[in-house]
């Protein structure tokens, strides 16, 4: 099967020390790094002026702004914000979503050396979620806030943890109190020359919440310096970045390092287009991205696993878009799970059928503490879960134990400086060589040639014991339990610590279920359709037969009929589960997983 020739191949570089411990490198040196994001955005709008640099949808097309008028409203923008006295120290706190104005308001605050601090979304329009709201409004302490609709955002804006600081709306609907976005646009009689050669590398521009799985959410300090050497490092291992402006339709939410940093600066950086999704791989409104898809496709694909399973069945239905979808494309990216092996062999099939070669299908790994890309997978290989070699001037240290399962630890120019105004945990965050402690394990695809790279292992946070003493990895066997069960699982969560057996407590797939004939009736909280509960245990049984040992033998399972509550904090706002938040307050479906005579529990 012919794969795409233009990539860098890897040439890891290995230290052991005496203690066992392993020291990672690229290998190849790293490339020219810019100062400031603003100076991404001053090139471009000098060589290719006209050239659509963001666009989101309006009515049956798209509002987008030029590298050119970018830079004008992001002046303008940056004038504005001096004017009303904010700097380094007053943020700026984002809570909508993706959208021109965000974009251009972030951009500003990057150019005069402002941070913003984008939040989910959902903090503000779920009312069980505003307590992770209030949180980050008291952590960072914001002197203007911004939303895209004040009547869409109103319950979230009569807060009285925003009193006193000054609300900005590209809809402000005439709202007492709410300033009108292009209010700003107008400038202001201030040097903004001088504002942005004050931005150095070393200036914070955005504070980014981190999900908030284990603890109350931490703002990551980033850097310009951070983005500006991971856009190096990235475009050191992806070279058609610099071969072409690259070109993305992208849902992935800005409020996330993965969508707001990793994405949107890759097409500030090289000169890129970003056409904003409205549309999300779920129900209802996976059809606007098809729409959007119709509109317009790219040269590079981010998405999650679930989203890539979605897009493939609508591709298959549907020729054109098929063609569409392929003709250009570099890059398929996955993120935030495994992509199924199904799900990659339809891709493969679908772009030899239409341009008769494989774009490169990859991920990588990384953390918001990163900014976030330390490991890609560059080369082209033929199956997923291989995150890859480290990227350049970053060096991993894996701490192995005697399965040579690694504990990773990285050192670079793309880590943060520490946590907002958390002293002790920034301290605790790195060991004493100055290695960021990641909590991550992974293992070598190939002990014998670490040029093959490495698969993610789960976090050791995560792994238990059963009563027997065995450990499990409770990540990777997630990962392979979602497998098992797909697609009648939307998502899961393993249980048995201090059992004697493994479970699986899953949350289903509604939408599948329902096309699939099963019946939905549900007895306190599980679902009991003996014909789902019957499938369950024949895929447990089936891959009983191909694993062994207790540290992998899933024996039992359960069907919850009650979705994931981010109001309850079982969901965060990623989309991640809050594992010990389901464990809590689901104690009593965990008692029934673990009583034989429960008519909702399948036993092996």
């Amino acid at each position: 099967m012919k794969r795409t020739s233009n990539f860098l191949p890897h040439k890891v570089t290995r230290q052991t020390r005496a203690d066992g411990t392993i020291l990672l490198g690229s290998g190849y040196p790293l490339g020219p790094v810019a100062r400031r994001t603003g100076d991404w955005l001053h090139r471009w709008a000098a060589e290719a002026p006209d050239r659509v640099f963001l666009a989101e949808r309006s009515g049956a097309g798209w509002r987008s702004e030029s590298y050119a008028s970018a830079l004008q409203k992001v002046r303008a923008l940056a004038a504005s914000l001096l004017a009303r006295g904010l700097g380094n120290d007053t943020p700026i706190l984002i809570m909508s979503g993706n959208g021109v104005d965000h974009g251009l308001l972030s951009l500003a605050g990057q150019y005069a050396g402002i941070p913003t601090v984008p939040v989910a979304e959902q903090y503000s329009l779920i009312h069980g979620a505003h307590g992770r709201l209030r949180h980050a409004i008291e952590l960072v302490r914001p002197k203007l806030a911004y939303v895209v609709d004040a009547d869409q955002y109103g319950e979230a804006l009569a807060l009285e943890a925003l009193d006193g600081i000054e609300i900005v709306a590209s809809h402000p609907h005439g709202r007492p109190g709410v300033t009108a976005f292009d209010a700003l646009l107008s400038g202001d009689s201030i040097d903004v020359d001088a504002a942005f050669d004050a931005v150095t590398p070393e200036t914070v521009v955005k504070i980014l919440m981190t999900s908030g799985s284990t603890s109350s959410p931490k703002g990551v300090l980033t850097t310009q310096g951070m983005m500006c050497v991971n856009q190096t490092q990235l475009a050191d291992s992806l070279p058609f970045l610099r071969a072409r402006p690259p070109v993305i339709v992208d849902w992935l939410p800005w409020n996330h390092v993965f969508g707001g940093s990793h994405n949107f600066n890759m097409m500030l950086a090289n000169g890129g287009s970003f056409y904003i999704d409205d549309g999300k791989p779920v129900p209802g409104l996976f059809d606007r991205t098809l729409e959007n898809l119709r509109l317009m496709t790219g040269t590079l694909s981010f998405n999650v696993p679930v989203g890539y399973g979605m897009l493939l069945k609508a591709m298959q239905a549907d020729a054109d878009l098929r063609r569409r979808f392929f003709a250009d494309l570099d890059l398929v990216f996955y993120a935030g799970a495994s992509l199924p092996q199904e799900v990659w062999q339809g891709f493969e099939a679908m772009a030899m059928e239409v341009k008769g070669e494989v774009p490169l299908m990859t991920t990588s790994w990384g953390l918001t503490e990163t900014a976030p890309a330390v490991m890609m997978q560059q080369e082209p290989i033929d199956r997923s879960g291989v995150v890859g070699v480290p990227m350049t001037g970053t060096t991993v240290k894996l701490i192995p134990d005697a399965d040579m399962r690694c504990e990773v630890r990285v050192k670079g120019p793309n880590i943060m400086p520490g946590y907002l105004a958390a002293p002790t945990k920034t301290k605790e965050a790195f060991d004493d060589e100055g290695f960021f402690i990641t909590g991550d394990a992974m293992v070598f695809v190939d002990p014998d040639d670490i040029d093959k790279g490495m698969k993610f292992d789960g976090r050791i946070s995560e792994d238990f014991k059963l009563l027997t003493g065995t450990w499990v990895r409770a990540a990777q066997l997630r990962i392979d339990m979602l497998a098992c069960l797909s697609p009648l699982a939307s998502d899961l969560v393993i249980t048995g610590a201090d059992k004697t057996e493994i479970g699986v407590m899953i949350f289903p797939n509604r939408a599948e279920l329902k096309a699939e004939g099963y019946a939905l009736a549900e007895a306190d909280g599980a679902l009991t359709d003996p014909l789902l509960l019957g499938d369950v245990h024949r895929r447990l049984a089936e891959r009983a037969r191909e694993v062994s040992g207790s540290s992998s033998r899933v024996a039992r399972a359960i069907v919850l009929a009650d979705p994931a509550s981010m109001p309850d904090g079982e969901l965060t706002a990623k989309g991640n589960l809050n594992f010990r938040k389901v464990l809590t307050r689901r104690a009593k479906l965990l008692d029934r997983l673990y009583t034989d005579a429960d008519p909702a529990t399948v036993t092996l």
